[in-house]
């Protein structure tokens, strides 16, 4: 078997990945993209153990250790998506983007205002003792 055909379908799927991640704005889809390009990885692990002819199996047994792992990372994954999903109503990545950039700029302006209104109340009480 050429290493060339595994190794052309992985470069495709992760590509497909890649896209999936810098386009998409759903946070759900964007983990999907994730995991293809995982699997890409995969692929190509597998594919360079077979033509290596390792004895010990190694890319295969790095396999097992990256399916594992993505596992973990989509499971913890999809329950972050949902508790954001419950408290801000979308799973839209502009949108979680624009709003904590929103928060970020409403803290600021409240400290802000705070700051000016303690300096304020600082320059009165140096008049009233003046």
């Amino acid at each position: 078997m050429h290493l060339a055909y595994p190794a052309v379908l992985a470069a495709l799927l992760f590509c497909t990945g890649l896209y999936g991640v810098l386009a998409r704005r759903n946070a759900i889809l964007v983990l999907m993209s994730v995991e293809l390009m995982l699997n890409a990885v995969n692929l190509n692990l597998v594919a360079f153990d077979v033509w290596l002819r390792d004895t010990l199996h190694a890319g295969q047994a790095l396999t097992l250790f990256v399916i594992a792992i993505a596992a973990a990372e989509i499971g913890i994954g999809l329950a972050i998506v949902l508790m954001v999903y419950r408290n801000r109503g979308t799973s839209d990545v502009d949108r979680l983007r624009d709003s904590v950039e929103s928060d970020a700029t409403d803290e600021a302006a409240a400290q802000s205002a705070g700051a000016d209104a303690e300096a304020a109340a600082r320059a009165k009480k140096a008049e009233a003792t003046a």
